[in-house]
């Protein structure tokens, strides 16, 4: 009895320290309802697009506001990115310094505002799958009407269009399958398979310009994070772009995930797109 005694004492301390050698995964929580845009909403996501035009394209000076505040121009068509916020939306203040920024540069930008959507659907991580997957399909709808509103403005250069994103918004460049875009610019996402998505299925052209920029100690989508849900990963791009010479991959030390105004990211992204065209 002694012996048997001293053996469950045992192995219950073995299975108390494996338990304890284990990540603690946080609880997620998933708000609101709609999951899907309507013509309604999508109409509204492209009408309060946060804008920014440089002076070649008003003829004066730099616009920054709303699609539908956008006043008569007398300026000359400019290449254009058009950008995927991340997961908090428009009111995160780094995407309206990095487009201001980028019409100092002399480049148009437009960020369709996906909270257009009442009842849009919000997250803290980590979450199912499936939803995950819900909500980038929503992200990828708003990429057609954007296009779709920008042909018949007099400002775009439609030859020179960039497709850019931040986080959940780099997920569905990554993935998009058209041809408009010259390029595709993709900050805080690894394109690889992880917590967050069911396949990666990016969809890059080969040959293609793609920049990717993302801390190497991503919180989300580096091995920082204990419930990424891939021991393989590398925490960046650089596997899915493998055999394009004109794909770079930017890894900054301790960034944290919003870096598109870190000098480093600014740099890679002034020289990658000064390489695409000339404003």
């Amino acid at each position: 009895m002694r012996r048997l005694t001293i053996t469950l004492a045992a192995t219950f301390l073995f299975m108390s320290m494996y338990a304890n050698a284990q990540p603690i995964l946080p609880t997620g929580e998933l708000t609101g309802n709609a999951w899907v845009h309507t013509k309604e909403s999508l109409d509204a996501a492209v009408q309060q697009s946060g804008v920014c035009l440089p002076p070649a394209a008003t003829g004066g000076t730099v616009f920054c506001g709303k699609f539908k505040e956008i006043p008569k121009l007398n300026g000359k068509p400019v290449p254009v990115i058009v950008f995927l916020h991340g997961s908090s939306g428009l009111g995160l203040k780094a995407i309206g310094e990095w487009q201001q920024w980028l019409a100092g540069l002399g480049y148009a930008s437009i960020a369709p505002d996906s909270f257009a959507l009442a009842d849009h659907v919000t997250y803290k991580s980590p979450i199912d799958k499936d939803s995950y997957e819900k909500i980038l399909a929503l992200r990828a709808s708003e990429i057609a009407p954007t296009l779709l509103a920008l042909k018949s403005q007099r400002w775009v250069d439609a030859k020179n269009l960039i497709l850019a994103g931040t986080s959940e918004g780099a997920v569905p460049v990554a993935r998009y399958t058209g041809a408009e875009f010259n390029a595709r610019i993709l900050y805080a996402w690894s394109c690889e398979s992880n917590y967050f998505v069911q396949q990666p299925l990016n969809a890059f052209e080969p040959g293609k310009p793609v920049l990717n920029v993302i801390s190497v100690s991503d919180p989300f989508f580096s091995k920082s994070n204990s419930w990424l849900g891939n021991p393989q990963a590398q925490g960046h791009c650089g596997a899915a772009l493998k055999g394009n010479a004109r794909a770079s991959v930017l890894l900054i030390p301790d960034a944290p995930h919003t870096l598109l105004n870190l000098p480093a990211a600014r740099n890679a992204t002034a020289g990658f797109l000064s390489s695409l065209t000339t404003p």
